[in-house]
């Protein structure tokens, strides 16, 4: 018996090659969009009026921003 391509098995290898890339790189995808997806949101249940409250609290803003910025998130 003759190995080699005449039977089938350079087309499995192919195959299982193909889907070793996929497999990866899906898992890698999943993990940079996980990592991105946890950098870009703020501390948990944090709304941005919540962030705009502190910026008052803490004198970055005063009152009349303040209430314009709380119009505008409205």
């Amino acid at each position: 018996m003759m190995w080699g391509y005449a039977d089938g098995w350079g087309w499995n290898m192919l195959f299982g090659m193909m889907w070793m890339v996929v497999f990866w790189g899906a898992l890698i995808g999943l993990v940079v969009w996980g990592v991105n997806r946890l950098s870009t949101r703020g501390p948990a249940g944090e709304t941005p009026l919540d962030i705009v409250q502190k910026r008052l609290a803490r004198g970055e803003i005063t009152r009349e921003q303040y209430e314009e910025l709380k119009r505008a998130l409205a």
